[in-house]
């Protein structure tokens, strides 16, 4: 099924939901909770796995009690991953782990692959240009291009360790220059 479509058909399910429809709101629910399990699956460890489907409920509740603030006028799906995304890092928090995903793939629940679009890389070309073109390219070795550390630090000509540093840097400073803090 279509983002779109899905965007469509849940947002259908909410305002129904929103207007006193029970079955819509028993739908909307299960539908979720399919989304949802994966979703967080995605981003906890193998050994934090069994959080998962407490993941789900906590963010099923934080949708019913919070479902008033939902702007009908607005994708349903991108409230609903705001809701996810918090509960998320509520647990993450609250059990003092470190997620297991790649800071590059925090993608949405209802993501598409069009990583072919001419845009997005002249827009990942354009943030990379705020580092060093060394940084920028090893960022671009291993989370774009599937390289190995060791692998793009030898065509660098440097340590695995530095390269890793070197990553790691880069991507601390882009974070906190596009979360709106320069660096």
């Amino acid at each position: 099924m279509q983002a779109d479509e899905t965007e469509m058909r849940l947002r259908g399910l909410m305002l129904g939901a929103l207007d006193g429809d029970a079955a819509a709101y028993r739908r909307l629910l299960a539908d979720l909770t399919r989304y949802l399990r994966p979703y967080f699956a995605r981003r906890l460890s193998p050994a934090h796995a069994a959080h998962a489907e407490d993941l789900v409920q906590e963010t099923l509740l934080a949708i019913h009690t919070r479902r008033m603030t939902y702007d009908p006028t607005r994708p349903f799906t991108a409230w609903l991953h705001a809701v996810a995304h918090h509960k998320f890092v509520d647990h993450v928090r609250r059990h003092a782990i470190r997620p297991t995903v790649p800071l590059d793939d925090d993608s949405p629940i209802f993501a598409s692959d069009d990583s072919a679009n001419a845009a997005n890389r002249l827009d990942v070309e354009a943030v990379l240009g705020e580092v060093s073109p060394r940084t920028s390219d090893l960022i671009r070795q291993t989370r774009l291009e599937g390289a190995s550390v060791t692998e793009a630090a030898a065509r660098h000509g440097m340590t695995e360790t530095a390269a890793k540093v070197s990553i790691h840097r880069g991507l601390k400073s882009l974070m906190a220059r596009f979360a709106g803090g320069e660096k």
